[in-house]
This record gives structure tokens, C-alpha cells and sequence, in this order.
């Protein structure tokens, strides 16, 4: 195949014969002549906008919320919804842990019990809760330790999740704490929910201080310049900031999560400076290469922009998959992601670009006696890249068992929900679910409730609730026929309830409480039942994101053989580069499942394993990963297609884009492990999971997929890595954004001076 080069491919920059390169036509010839002569107006502007988010995004946080992970449309949700409007205390949120403040007496002690009365009718009176129900009220053994040490008063904080956190902050300061006789701790999902929302907070502060500093001095030694270091930081918190913003508008419309923030800043900071250390790295390249800073900048906004501009588009669509899931958590994670990725491209290729024109020649000024200086750049990877591609069989086969050993503890994962136990375990919320767990036959904040409609019998009822009590891990029924306990009636007075309730030992979050779910909704009755309560959600969430993960690949894997396809003009590249990129997280799955569910390293890190994992954590991580792996993917093979369009030889191409890219995909994935690290430090279980998680990811990618697996899977593919049918290179070639050829650098011996392969 005659590789195809442009008649300018061979020119050298200061060549009278080329075009200037700012009067290119298209859409990055449109940007360049802009950037290039309007920087200062375009710098102003980005100033007010960036200042306009800090203003517009600066509450955030606190319109954020941390659940979301409900089916709309479910059994779960319909029941839900049913039961809070009839029978609000059928699903409390809100629990108050009562202990007598003297410790020699149990919570039948009559001052005891007066306090307590006092308390329960004070919580009854507030405007915001629904459904108050005590120990002392009912006399329910389920709502007393075993001990008699501590009872609970349960009420639900009516509205939506917004509504329960501004209503939980003030009824915190006045029912915490001694109350006469008593002392009162508070716990229940509303609380829990509520702190996890703190303590995210609080991490996400301490993470970015973490991050700044060892980012900047990651990029000095990159770059070897202060002035050169400095501006994909900036660029990097401009992306922060924007999206910020565009989330604080979008939670005036639908419910955000407050791991959205958590995502924000890892992949503000880290595409950002990705897409903005190619840039400036390509920039001082053309420089370097003779250009003057005004052609230096159009050039690489033509060639090293184009990769940007593809990359983003990639990250932005394996981001998108996840609009396809119902939950609201996962869906608001996609809206982060789509803004943080367009936004980080959008200030790479303006902003940057308009300040490398006023910085000219001084983007190199400040030099430290760090990083990179003289010697050969990319030498040590191009031998590298040699020495795979002579043993490629070797490496490809060695690497990719290395990634399926690693991914192996994965085949034997648990699914489940969050609960108390993310928390620190000083927190007050957890330690009152933990004495729940521990000292109480069963939680009402983990009940089942079964919605009944059709008006059934009373015999009909007694029955049903019978063969409920008889499941095992059922506690006890209570229903309008009656309390029952494995089978038989203890008590003939009906409580006061339309609905049944189901007290179980299960955790609330394991596969037991899932299976148990599953009994009840398939026992036979003559009316019409509804399952909810933490482990029908938990149920429900399992089948609708199973469901829908199928549709979520498609639209990854579709999109990205369209877009690398787009890029490169190969049919066969696309189909490796999914198939890598897959491989490349092996390694993270591996690692969640043996650490976070297991437990391995619990202890070093700071966590509690539960023995599952959280169910949309892994879709999260996987679309995550994915995208971050494609960025680097989009990288390499952009470079590398760029070295064989003007050599057309295909192993020189491979050695020489590893070369122009490794040490630069290796420092970005560094900075980008480092923030993502920095998220890992969070306490909330789920948060280190996705931060340290996604980071191994990263560096996995970089270094091993990128470094041994491609290069010799290249080898072994060899031409027809770029072969393509005829009508399908023609349409490459109408919307693929061609790449203009770079010049031939001075730090680089070209073909005519030294094969690269060593062949002659």
C-alpha cells in the first residue's frame, strides 16, 4: 500500500515553499487564525467566564445528593411512593437511639420512660416529620436491645432528599445529645446520607490540596520550566471551575450526585492537563523545529488538536453510556463527565493556545535544574519498542496472561448496596446503625414493607403473612391481621397499618436479603403485593442495571470503532484498540474485588469490607477507565499514524510514535494516578475504591498495555494494520479531520539519515 503524503510532508518549516500554516482552511484553521490573532481578547473573555463559574458554582455542593441509586418505575419505587403518601411510618429514615443517661437503669425505668414519651411527642410536633413511632408507644420488642439498655423512636422526614438533609441539619443540634433522663444518638438512611455527604465534602478539600502542589512539581520535571509547568494546571482548574458551574445549573433541573463532584475534580485536573501537556509538549516541538510562535501554535492546534479533539469525543461518549442506566446516580455522573471532558478540551484548544501566542518564546523561561535536559528524548522507548516488536509473539501472549491472572479474583464477585459502614467508624450515624446490627433482633431502617392493595381478607391476610414469617432470616410479620413469628399469630391485635411489615436478620445488603426478597414476592396471594425497603431497592437496582449494561457497551464499543476509525482510516485498528483497551482493566477489577470485597489491605487503607461491592460502582469505574484508556489509546495511535503517512514504513511508525509519545503518555497517566490517588484518600469506602481503583487503571494502560501489548500486537498485525476497503478510506478521508504532517524535528534522525529499526 503507497502510504499517502502531503506534498508539504517532506518541507521544512522556514521552506518559502510552504503555506503558512494559520492560513489552513477548515474548522482548525478557522480556530488557529483566531487563537492566533485575537489571544488577548480570547484570554479576557475566559477570564470573565471563569470568574462567572467560580460565582455560579460556588454552592454546589450543597444541592448535591448521595443516593440516586433507585429504579424509577420499579416494584421498590412504586411501593415506596405508595407507602410515604398513605402510610408514612411504614419506611423510616430517621432513627433516635435512646439510652438511659444513667447507666444502672434500662428503658423501662419510669423517668426513663416519661423523657422518652416527651421526646418522641416533641419530634411528633415538628412540621417535617411524618410517622413517629416508639418503643414506649407500642411496647414492639424489635424496637428494644436485646439487653434492655437502648430502645429507638422511629419517624420519617418527609419530601425528597434535598427536603430530608435541610430538615436533618436543623433537627440535629436540638435532639442530639441529653434530654433529662435520657441520652440520644441519631442514625437511620437520613443520617447516614447526611454524613456521607460531610464527609465527601470535607475529603474532596483535603484531596485537592493533596493534588495541586504534586501535580506542579510533576510538570516541572516534565517540562523543566516553571513558566511551561504552570499552564496545564491552570487549564486544568479553569476545567474544574466551568463544570462547577454547569452542574450547579443542572441540579436546578434534576438530582445530581455528590460523587459527581469527586469526578469533576479527577477528570477536570487530569484530562485537562493530558490534553494540555500534548499540546504545549507539541508546541515547543514546532519551536524547537524553527517556527515562530504564531505558526508553532496553528500547527499544533492542526495536528496535536485534532488528536485532542478525538480523544475528548471518545472520552465524552464511553462517559454518555451511562445515560442509558434509569438511576439518577449514574445518570448525573454522565452529566459531569460530558461537561468536564467538552470543557477541558474547550480550554485546551482556546485558551492554551492563545496564551502560548503571548508567551512566544518565554513558555520555556524559568528553567529549574529539574527534569529533562539534553540527551536524546524517547531514546530509551524506542528501544523499548524494539525489543518488544522482536519478541512480539513473546509479549503479547505474556502480557495479556500477566492482565487475565490479575483479573481473575473478579469472576467471583458479590454485588450490593452502600450502606453505614463507607463511614468512618467514629461517626455517629455508623455507630448507631453498628448497635442496630448488633443489639437489636431487627432494624427498622433495614425492614421490608409489602404495599397490599385489593382488599383482601382477613383470612386471606393471615395466611400470606404466615407463610412470610416462615422465610428463613424473617424476624417477624406484623400486618393488619396480626403479628406473626414462623408461622403463628403472637399477637391478635392488628396494629394499626395497612401494609405489612417484615423484620428480618439479613444484612440489608447482602445476597441473603436480595434472596429474601425474591421469596416473598413469589409467595402466592389472592391480592395484589409490592415489595420495598433497602434490599428490594438493592434487587431491583441489580436486574435494571443488568438490563441496561448491554445497551452501555454497545454504545462504547460502536462509537469508539466509528471514532478510531474516523482517526486513523484502518478497519483493523479499531477492533485492537477496543479489545486492548478492555484488557487494560483486568487488572483494576481484579484489584476491587480483592481488596475492597475481600478485604486485603483494609486495614492499610482504612476501610470496613462489607463482602460486596457496590452494584453501578463497577459501571462507574468501568466507563471511567475506559474513556481515560482511550485518551492515551487516541495518543499513540494518532502518532503513530502520523509517522507511517510520511515513512509508509509500518515498524519504523510503531517505534518512532512510542518515541514521541511514551515518556509523554507515561507522565500524563503519573499525574493523572496522583489526583486520582488524591480521591483515594477519601474515608467514604466507595470514593477510595473508585479513586485508587481507576488510578491502577491508569498506570496499567500506560505502562504495560501501552508500553509491551500494543507495540507487539502492532508487529504481529504489521500492514495490514491500515489496510481498509476503498469506499470506506474514501469517506475517512471527507470526515476524518486529516492531519496535517509534521515537520521533521532536529532531535530525531530522520529516515534518510538512520533507519529506525535498525534494518537497512
Amino acid at each position: 500500500m503507497t502510504p499517502q503524503t502531503s506534498p508539504t510532508s517532506q518541507t521544512s518549516p522556514s521552506s518559502p515553499t510552504s503555506s503558512s500554516p494559520q492560513s489552513a482552511a477548515g474548522p482548525r484553521g478557522r480556530v488557529a487564525r483566531a487563537v492566533t490573532t485575537r489571544p488577548r481578547l480570547l484570554l479576557l473573555l475566559i477570564l470573565l467566564l471563569t470568574a462567572g463559574a467560580v460565582v455560579v458554582g460556588g454552592g454546589v455542593a450543597e444541592r448535591m445528593s448521595s443516593g440516586g441509586s433507585q429504579i424509577p418505575g420499579s416494584e421498590s419505587s412504586y411501593a415506596t411512593a405508595e407507602l410515604e403518601r398513605r402510610w408514612p411510618a411504614s419506611q423510616p429514615n430517621l432513627l433516635l437511639l435512646v439510652s438511659p443517661r444513667d447507666g444502672t437503669r434500662d428503658v423501662d425505668d419510669p423517668a426513663v420512660a416519661s423523657a422518652a414519651r416527651d421526646l418522641a411527642r416533641q419530634l411528633a410536633d415538628e412540621e417535617a416529620v411524618l410517622g413517629v413511632v416508639s418503643y414506649w408507644q407500642t411496647e414492639d420488642t424489635a424496637l428494644r436491645a436485646r439487653d434492655g439498655g437502648e430502645a429507638l423512636i422511629t419517624a420519617r422526614i418527609k419530601g425528597d432528599e434535598d427536603a430530608v438533609d435541610d430538615a436533618l441539619e436543623a433537627l440535629e443540634p436540638r435532639y442530639r445529645g441529653a434530654h433529662g433522663a435520657v441520652d440520644v444518638r441519631l442514625g437511620g438512611p437520613a443520617a447516614v446520607r447526611h454524613a456521607s455527604q460531610e464527609v465527601i465534602a470535607d475529603d474532596l478539600v483535603r484531596a485537592e490540596v493533596i493534588a495541586l502542589p504534586v501535580t506542579l512539581v510533576l510538570l516541572v520535571v516534565v517540562f523543566g520550566s516553571a513558566v511551561a509547568a504552570a499552564l496545564p494546571l491552570l487549564v486544568g482548574i479553569v476545567s474544574v471551575l466551568g463544570t462547577n458551574a454547569v452542574l450547579r445549573v443542572i441540579t436546578e433541573f434534576t438530582d445530581v450526585s455528590v460523587y459527581a463532584q469527586n469526578l469533576t475534580t479527577a477528570l477536570g485536573l487530569g484530562l485537562a492537563i493530558d490534553y494540555a501537556l500534548f499540546l504545549v509538549r507539541r508546541h515547543r516541538e514546532e519551536l524547537a523545529a524553527g517556527r515562530d510562535p504564531r505558526d508553532a501554535v496553528a500547527v499544533t492546534l492542526r495536528t496535536a488538536g485534532r488528536t485532542v479533539l478525538y480523544s475528548a469525543l471518545t472520552v465524552a461518549v464511553c462517559l454518555a453510556s451511562m445515560l442509558v442506566f434509569e438511576q439518577y446516580f449514574l445518570r448525573s455522573l454522565a452529566y459531569a463527565g460530558i461537561a468536564v471532558v467538552l470543557i477541558s478540551a474547550a480550554a485546551s484548544l482556546v485558551a492554551l493556545p492563545a496564551a502560548l501566542v503571548l508567551l512566544g518564546h518565554r513558555v520555556n523561561a524559568l528553567r529549574l535544574p529539574v527534569g529533562r535536559r539534553g540527551g536524546n528524548p524517547g531514546a530509551g522507548w524506542a528501544r523499548l519498542a524494539r525489543l518488544v516488536m522482536r519478541r512480539a509473539p513473546l509479549f503479547a501472549v505474556g502480557t495479556v496472561a500477566v492482565l487475565l491472572v490479575l483479573g481473575l479474583p473478579f469472576k467471583d464477585v458479590r454485588f450490593g448496596t452502600a450502606d453505614d459502614r463507607q463511614l468512618p467508624s467514629s461517626t455517629e450515624a455508623r455507630v448507631v446503625q453498628e448497635e442496630l446490627r448488633n443489639e437489636f433482633p431487627g432494624s427498622p431502617g433495614s425492614a421490608l414493607a409489602v404495599l397490599v392493595e385489593g382488599k383482601p381478607a382477613a383470612k386471606a391476610l393471615a395466611e400470606y403473612s404466615g407463610k412470610v414469617s416462615r422465610l428463613a432470616h424473617v424476624v417477624q410479620v406484623a400486618s393488619p391481621a396480626g403479628r406473626f413469628v414462623d408461622g403463628k399469630r403472637v399477637d391478635d391485635a392488628p396494629p394499626a397499618v395497612g401494609y405489612v411489615s417484615v423484620l428480618h436478620s439479613a444484612e440489608s445488603a447482602s445476597p441473603q436479603s436480595v434472596s429474601l426478597v425474591k421469596k416473598i414476592r413469589s409467595v402466592p396471594a389472592s391480592f395484589e403485593t409490592s415489595v420495598t425497603g433497602p434490599a428490594a431497592v438493592l434487587a431491583d437496582t441489580q436486574h435494571g442495571t443488568a438490563e441496561r449494561l448491554p445497551w452501555a457497551l454497545a454504545v462504547i464499543a460502536v462509537t469508539t470503532l466509528i471514532l478510531v476509525f474516523l482517526l486513523t482510516g484502518s478497519v483493523l485498528l479499531p477492533l485492537l484498540t477496543v479489545v486492548v483497551n478492555g484488557l487494560s482493566l483486568t487488572a483494576m477489577f481484579g484489584a476491587v474485588v480483592w481488596v475492597f470485597q475481600d478485604g486485603h489491605l483494609s486495614g492499610a487503607l482504612g476501610f470496613t469490607p462489607t463482602g460486596d461491592i457496590e452494584t453501578a460502582l463497577p459501571v462507574l469505574m468501568f466507563c471511567v477507565a475506559f474513556g481515560l484508556s482511550m485518551d492515551y489509546g487516541v495518543f499513540l495511535v494518532s502518532r503513530i499514524k502520523e509517522e507511517y503517512e510520511i515513512g509508509g514504513d509500518h515498524r519504523d511508525a510503531v517505534v518512532l510514535g512510542i518515541r514521541r509519545t511514551g515518556g509523554l503518555i507515561t507522565a500524563a497517566a503519573l499525574i493523572l494516578a496522583v489526583v486520582m490517588v488524591a480521591i483515594g484518600t477519601s474515608r467514604v469506602t466507595n470514593i477510595k475504591m473508585l479513586g485508587l481503583g481507576v488510578g491502577l487503571a491508569v498506570l496499567m494502560d500506560a505502562m504495560v498495555v501501552r508500553a509491551l501489548l500494543v507495540p507487539a500486537v502492532l508487529r504481529l498485525t504489521g500492514r495490514a494494520t491500515w489496510w481498509a476497503p476503498a469506499p470506506l478510506r474514501r469517506l475517512q478521508r471527507r470526515v476524518g479531520l486529516e492531519e496535517e504532517a509534521r515537520t521533521t524535528y532536529p532531535d530525531i534522525p530522520t529516515r534518510t539519515e538512520r533507519p529506525v529499526s535498525g534494518r537497512t
